[in-house]
């Protein structure tokens, strides 16, 4: 065989094996590419929050004196009108009887008075005084039987007793903290909602004449079992970080919540003419999310977007594309910025409904 035949020989061969690794890539970057799926939707937004009891008083010492006894215990729930504190009464009780004995020596003396008056032996002037020394002895007997009422610290309310403040024996003044008294059968969970979020809460609200309900997060990531209610939006924005204060109510049967606890509230947010994207269409650089946009030429752009909210699987987009462009689903990682591809194209209702979770 000729040296030409031989080299006309491996050109063929050769011209045959490129275009056939050619072919191979072409098929190998074959993409897939959808587009961002525009429609009201709703998303849950999470907020950090503040759990209080309905109701948290502190019991303090009415009267001054020695703590006698403590009928109850820290931590223990107890019934309304319930005995908790006693303060040594003996001085209160000596001012009891005191004066008892005043308003009985006096009510004897306007007695006497009276009996004079009706016969016309003394004036009605000193009658009417007899009467006002006796009104004073009876108020004397009343205001020392109630420092006498108040050296017994009774609950108000049924609720749970805090640790205690004062120890048996010790001297109390009028005033001094005992403890503290919490009512968890309902609690008030306190969060922050920005102004454009209040605002869509609000024209939600409107429209649905129904209260919103919301769920609490607890600190174990555990939802807690009972669904909770906002009933209480405050008067003003604060200033300086652009939010207004939420308060929602939450039955607390089983008593597990407790004051001063935290956690996040769950909040359903409606959307209207949200941009929703999938998650896995989205890449990472620097802590940016990007996407790759294919322009009518069928080269891809990367672009960098902005991400309003988040769902299971779902982006909701804040900025950056919008319903028109054409985004690359499957691929990413085969292509870079300014390559010409061809892809196939789903259409993103599609795309979506065959995620393993999509948000109506």
């Amino acid at each position: 065989m000729s040296l030409l035949a031989l080299l006309s020989l491996c050109a063929l061969y050769c011209g045959t094996g490129c275009s056939e690794e050619k072919k191979e890539v072409a098929e190998k970057v074959r993409l897939v590419a959808t587009s961002p799926l525009l429609k009201d939707t709703t998303v849950s937004k999470q907020y950090v929050a503040q759990i209080h009891s309905v109701q948290r008083i502190e019991l303090r010492a009415l009267e001054k004196g020695y703590l006698e006894k403590i009928y109850v215990d820290e931590g223990q729930h107890v019934q309304q009108g319930q005995l908790m504190f006693q303060i040594k009464p003996t001085i209160y009780q000596a001012e009891l009887k005191k004066s008892q004995a005043e308003a009985n020596y006096v009510g004897l003396e306007y007695q006497n008075t009276k009996k004079l008056a009706d016969k016309n032996i003394v004036s009605g002037s000193e009658l009417a005084l007899a009467q006002a020394k006796f009104d004073k002895a009876s108020a004397d007997v009343s205001l020392a039987r109630t420092h006498l009422q108040f050296t017994t610290v009774r609950a108000p309310f049924s609720g749970i007793m805090d640790h205690f403040q004062g120890r048996l024996g010790s001297l109390v003044d009028e005033g001094d903290l005992l403890t503290t008294l919490s009512d968890n059968s309902k609690m008030w969970v306190y969060f922050n909602v920005p102004e454009a979020e209040y605002l869509a809460y609000q024209a939600h609200a409107k429209a649905s004449d129904n209260a919103q309900k919301v769920k609490l997060l607890m600190a174990n990531n555990e939802v807690f079992n009972q669904p909770g209610v906002v009933q209480t939006i405050e008067a003003d924005f604060n200033n300086e970080t652009g939010n207004i204060a939420f308060r929602a109510t939450f039955p607390n049967p089983d008593a597990l919540l407790r004051n001063g606890e935290t956690g996040s509230i769950l909040m359903t947010v409606p959307l209207k003419n949200a941009l929703i994207i999938p998650q896995k269409a989205t890449f990472e650089i620097l802590e940016k999310k990007y996407v790759f946009v294919v322009d009518k030429s069928n080269v891809v752009h990367q672009r960098e977007i902005n991400i309003g909210s988040e769902m299971p699987d779902l982006y909701v987009i804040k900025s950056g594309i919008t319903a028109t462009d054409r985004i690359l689903l499957e691929g990413l990682r085969k292509v870079k910025d300014g390559d010409k591809v061809t892809y196939d194209y789903r259409a993103p209702q599609a795309v979506i409904s065959h995620l393993k979770v999509y948000s109506e």
